[in-house]
């Protein structure tokens, strides 16, 4: 669409571009092809568009192979629009148009279309919001393709002792990495801005060989770090006697170090020394059991594992007050099944527990709460369970819920019906044990629900 195309569109619709909400509507086609090229889509894609306004992306993403298209655009005026123009596609149910704040969008929602891949031309406003929101760990996007100011651009992207380097870049650098592909300058947009823009990439890093912290005192740890940028972290962190001094002549920094001297994984590496993992399941003991689940003798959890002893395991289904279940992701460090969504919470029975005690220390454990439960499924060991006899139970409860770090990556709760659209279409998110429970079991929820609270 020409400039002139634009305008006389927006004046039909009765909309002059808003400064408040960051309206600056791209122009060069040739660079909104290359943007969503930069997406490499695929056909078991779900696209995701973050203000979307008179489609300039838009078309371009509608011509790729995508299995799912959701627009997320703030102005009710240009939602409208969009919706008017694209019906068929809305119809086909292919499209889905949302009118809304995107750095506060329900991201649960967009899960169960396949991976999530998510484009935008951000308001300079609202850039670093957004991006937050979307990086989130409850996030589903695997990948971004964003146009923002080339500020925050050189601001993501930075390297350690570059005046841009900041605690946002260490905070998304944990689990992201932040690409710049292409400098846009203002003549591209109307209106035009006073700055220039970026198009950045932002990707998951894979996790092996990365430091894996407690996020929360990651987070705290780095906002603390970067509170006053002059100062050296030796006074700032305040840390115990020593503690600051040995691990920064171990990793080759000086004692006089500041926040920006500091690499995002040595970050991760200060904060797993400064607060170290509650878990240590290596030296866990659990029964071996015979063919009939009988106990046999107690072992250390990894030689069970190595060995394919057969043992004991439990698994807890648990819903809220709406009818909805809650799933857990697994922490991408786990050794089995990482990344994977999974029952709400999970585990094996140490020596000398019950599977009913087993399960409440679980739920405990791994996402910090507790509630009556009741047995609703036992399965024989076999390699398919990884050689584990493993006892479904119910509960119901609304939380909140607080996560195990280094075990539960996130959890929510979602509706039935999403679940089961979620599994069909991409199983491979899912852990083979919840895939096997939810084939017997999610058209059965309103018994189960019943089964536990006594109605």
């Amino acid at each position: 669409m020409s400039k002139a195309e634009l305008r006389a569109r927006l004046d039909e619709i009765g909309v002059r571009p808003s400064k408040m909400l960051g309206q600056n509507f791209l122009l060069d086609t040739n660079l909104a092809k290359a943007i969503v090229a930069d997406l490499e889509p695929s056909e078991g894609d779900h696209l995701v568009e973050v203000g979307p306004g008179m489609g300039a992306l838009t078309v371009h993403i509608l011509a790729t192979p995508a299995r799912r298209i959701t627009l997320i655009e703030r102005d009710h005026r240009l939602a409208a629009e969009l919706t008017q123009r694209y019906t068929a596609e809305i119809a086909s149910g292919r499209l889905a148009i949302r009118q809304g704040d995107s750095a506060k969008t329900d991201l649960l929602s967009l899960f169960g279309y396949g991976p999530v891949k998510m484009v935008g031309n951000l308001p300079y406003s609202a850039s670093t919001a957004i991006i937050s929101h979307f990086t989130a760990a409850a996030s589903p996007a695997c990948r971004l393709v964003l146009m923002v100011q080339r500020e925050v651009a050189e601001r993501l992207a930075a390297s350690p002792g570059h005046k841009d380097y900041a605690a946002l870049t260490v905070q998304l650098g944990r689990r992201w990495s932040v690409r710049k592909l292409r400098i846009v300058p203002p003549d591209v947009f109307w209106p035009r801005p006073a700055v220039e823009s970026a198009v950045i990439e932002v990707s998951k890093r894979p996790v092996e060989g990365l430091p894996n912290p407690d996020p929360e005192g990651f987070s705290a740890l780095v906002r603390q770090g970067f509170s006053s940028r002059r100062k050296q972290l030796r006074s700032l962190l305040k840390l115990p006697l020593g503690v600051w001094d040995d691990w920064a002549s171990a990793k080759g920094h000086p004692v006089t170090a500041r926040a920006e001297d500091l690499p995002v994984d040595h970050w991760a590496d200060l904060a797993l020394h400064v607060t170290p993992p509650g878990h240590d399941h290596p030296g866990e003991m659990c029964d071996v059991v015979d063919s009939d689940d009988r106990i046999l003798e107690s072992r250390l959890r990894s030689e069970v594992h190595v060995n394919n002893s057969l043992h004991r395991a439990v698994h807890l289904w648990i819903f809220n007050s709406r009818g909805e279940l809650f799933l857990q992701k697994r922490s991408p460090w786990k050794i089995n099944h990482p990344d994977q969504w999974c029952s709400s919470a999970a585990g094996h029975v140490d020596t000398g527990e019950t599977y009913e005690e087993a399960a409440h220390r679980e739920m405990k454990e791994e996402i910090g709460a507790d509630c009556p439960l009741v047995k609703f499924w036992k399965v024989g060991a076999s390699e398919e369970t990884g050689y584990e006899f493993v006892e479904y139970l119910v509960g119901l409860c609304d939380g909140p819920f607080c996560f195990a770090p280094g075990e539960v990556e996130t959890g929510a709760f979602f509706p039935i019906e999403q679940i089961r659209r979620w599994v069909e279409r991409t199983p491979d998110e899912f852990t083979p044990l919840f895939k096997m429970a939810a084939a017997k079991f999610l058209g059965e929820t309103e018994r189960l629900i019943k089964l536990v609270s006594g109605t």
